[in-house]
């Protein structure tokens, strides 16, 4: 085994920092107290090619692997949770699906603009009605000669009011034993009868935007369809898998984030005559910071190795979110610890990393179902 990162990987980590460091760390208070998309640094990243990674060159992406993504998620993410959460969701949610599952057409139509970032993406699962029971999904798509007719409503949708295309789920029929047929659907979000508001007040990640979608006899063509009608359930599944290892890496730049405030304003507070680094309390808090750090990266690169190679990744993909996504809420608050009565202030930025990592427990699917997860992959 080679833990090393490759020249490439780490030349990826070096411009994503730099870039995070220089052009969104200096907004990250500004985008969450007001709340705003930071669409112009989005337009910077496309530009950089960062929301293309993960995907092939003829499709307008970088040609790079899942760990060079993951590496971006997580230093966009040490900086600022919301930044991170939209450009992870633009590319594991909003344009992984049609590079995976889409025509040549349809890659070539939609894809390579997401893949240049000259567009963004979006994914419609979550209904009012059907959060952690996915296949409670009552959005229909109803073929009506050469194009489907869909009516519903989707709920918490990360980019919607930026996408240019929307991935919606549907149900379009019924199998043989009665139960829904879920398929997956591209929707242009200039289509007639598309409805999109962002009137949510959120607690964290308040500059990625999170939007309702309604369908009001939306009419897309049937070539739209994305992939095979009858998997579409199993397809956002995978699309799910692959959305974890993001979101565990974005986890990952949180608790990092709050491990390097905390390093820092230990090293220069003075308390008792002397820094109160030199306190075996709060050693303690920093060692177990950095050792669950440690542990949410490995079994993070571990998962997207496997994705990589084209190996089953489900187990680790949840192992990875569960875990990373739970270190970052324990980072975060033993951040604001360690900062004492400052922690609490907006402008030491560790209380911004414990609102942010909160959704990390449950966007992608909650931290209960990560265990589902794990159990059923444990054969229970």
């Amino acid at each position: 085994m080679n833990f090393e990162l490759t020249k490439e990987q780490l030349m990826i980590k070096k411009m994503v920092r730099d870039f995070a460091e220089d052009v969104i760390r200096p907004r990250a208070i500004d985008i969450d107290v007001k709340a705003e998309f930071p669409e112009d640094i989005f337009k910077q990243m496309g530009e950089l090619g960062l929301l293309g990674i993960p995907f092939p060159e003829e499709y307008g992406g970088s040609g790079g692997d899942t760990i060079s993504y993951a590496l971006a998620v997580e230093e966009i993410g040490r900086v600022c949770g919301s930044t991170g959460l939209s450009y992870a969701a633009a590319i594991s949610l909003g344009a992984s699906p049609i590079y995976y599952f889409g025509t040549e057409e349809q890659k070539k139509k939609y894809l390579t603009p997401l893949a240049e970032g000259k567009s963004l993406g979006s994914f419609g699962l979550t209904e009012p009605n059907a959060g952690s029971d996915a296949g409670g999904t009552k959005t229909t798509a109803v073929l009506e000669g050469d194009d489907y007719i869909i009516n519903g409503e989707k709920c918490f949708i990360t980019n919607a009011s930026y996408a240019a295309t929307i991935i919606a789920t549907a149900v379009t029929g019924k199998d043989d034993r009665g139960k829904n047929i879920i398929s997956a659907i591209i929707v242009p979000t200039d289509t007639d009868g598309v409805t999109i508001t962002d009137n949510y007040d959120k607690m964290g990640v308040r500059g990625s935007n999170t939007a309702e979608i309604v369908f009001d006899n939306v009419r897309v063509p049937k070539e739209n369809l994305l992939g095979d009608p009858n998997k579409g359930f199993k397809q956002f599944l995978h699309t799910l898998d692959g959305g974890r290892i993001s979101i565990a890496a974005l986890s990952l730049g949180i608790a990092q984030g709050s491990l390097d405030k905390s390093l820092a304003y230990a090293k220069e507070r003075k308390q008792f005559g002397k820094s109160i680094s030199n306190f075996q309390a709060i050693q303690f808090k920093l060692a177990d910071m950095s050792m669950e750090i440690e542990l949410a990266r490995n079994i993070i690169h571990k998962s997207a190795w496997l994705k990589d190679q084209g190996k089953p990744f489900t187990k680790e993909s949840a192992y990875a979110k569960l875990y990373a996504s739970e270190t970052a809420a324990r980072a975060a608050n033993q951040a604001i610890q360690i900062h004492g009565g400052y922690g609490y202030m907006r402008e030491y930025e560790v209380e911004r990393y414990l609102r942010d990592a909160k959704l990390m427990e449950i966007g992608e699917g909650t931290s209960e179902v990560q265990r589902m997860v794990i159990a059923r992959q444990l054969g229970l």
